[in-house]
């Protein structure tokens, strides 16, 4: 049966609030991000003093769908609960799903009402079948990106981003940046403490950056040695000290230039963008977890003062170290 909970209260006023969840499946569903879906929207953590959702597992077809993987989920509703849910979600049912005019109907009908509606991974080729990607941006997993554009020539295929909202529709990367975007609609409508305290429970991150171009398979020139990834650990457990170009390099046996372009083909940024986005990401950990001063929590960051720590915070989060301290700092929800 659709399982059907109490609302709780909008959580951002200028934000409509996500009551109800409706994701839609059928044949060639992709298990992972139908449970991801399921995760963050389907499991009752009211007791945990969350949100909760009323939730529908729905589908075009009358019997069980079945996975690529040979076993089968079955849907206990039709497409009737997506006239009315605040949030339509379709994952993945492959690259050669061709949705049904009802389907099609429902999901136009969603949007036109107001509903957000987003697809998880190449559930985005639903979307655009349905023509609700025309003259959007969108994004897919990068693998399906140039195919996804050529067959889909009105959409603004934007390829290196783990999600995108164009108006009331949201598209994902491929598989984890599933979750990366339904912890964002759950931050948008419930606020970030509540985001964050779901994300704790998945033991994923609250929020990444970045996108799909560290996965995207590339090109590079045979070096000394096979991957940075040890430069990369050293650099993490000495944020505090000088970690220049020049230091990295050193540290890897290599010259500056030959670094510079290694370490842009292994994390798709340059030695100082990803030195910090480092330093950013462990201050958001001590604010989070412990109650140093601004002032010592930029030096261990390696930022050197407050003034470097909050200039950098405030460009990479959007906002001030207090700030994200007193919404993200650990205590327990309601304190």
């Amino acid at each position: 049966m659709c399982r059907r909970l109490p609302a709780m209260p909008r959580s951002l006023p200028s934000t409509p609030p996500l009551r109800s969840v409706a994701v839609v499946i059928d044949d060639g569903l992709s298990p992972f991000e139908f449970a991801v879906a399921c995760e963050v929207f389907g499991v009752d953590r009211t007791a945990q003093g969350m949100p909760a959702f009323e939730f529908a597992v729905c589908s075009p077809s009358a019997g069980p769908v079945t996975t690529p993987m040979g076993f089968t989920v079955s849907a206990p509703c039709r497409l009737e609960p997506l006239a009315t849910a605040d949030l339509v979600i379709v994952p993945a049912l492959g690259s050669d799903y061709r949705p049904g005019e009802p389907l099609v109907e429902a999901l136009r009908a969603a949007v036109a009402r107001g509903a957000i509606v987003v697809s998880l991974c190449s559930g985005a080729y639903i979307l655009a079948r349905a023509g609700l990607l025309d003259g959007r941006r969108a994004t897919t997993h990068w693998f399906y990106a140039q195919e996804f554009a050529a067959e889909f020539p009105a959409v603004q295929v934007v390829p290196d981003v783990l999600f995108i909202e164009d108006g009331p529709i949201a598209t994902s990367a491929g598989t984890a940046a599933s979750v990366d975007l339904c912890l964002h609609l759950v931050r948008r409508s419930h606020g970030p403490a509540v985001a964050n305290h779901l994300a704790r429970r998945m033991v994923v991150p609250p929020q990444r950056d970045g996108g799909q171009a560290q996965f995207v398979p590339s090109p590079v020139r045979p070096v000394q040695v096979t991957t940075l990834a040890p430069v990369l650990d050293w650099a993490l457990a000495h944020l505090d000290q000088e970690l220049g170009v020049g230091v990295l390099a050193r540290r890897a046996g290599m010259s500056e230039r030959t670094f510079a372009r290694r370490f842009r083909d292994e994390t798709g940024m340059t030695p100082h963008a990803w030195v910090l986005q480092q330093r950013v990401a462990l201050a958001e950990r001590l604010l989070e977890e412990g109650d140093l001063p601004v002032e010592a929590v930029a030096h261990r960051c390696g930022f050197g003062s407050a003034t470097m720590l909050r200039h950098h915070f405030r460009r990479l989060r959007s906002t001030a170290p207090q700030d994200y301290r007193r919404t993200f700092g650990h205590r327990p929800l309601g304190a």
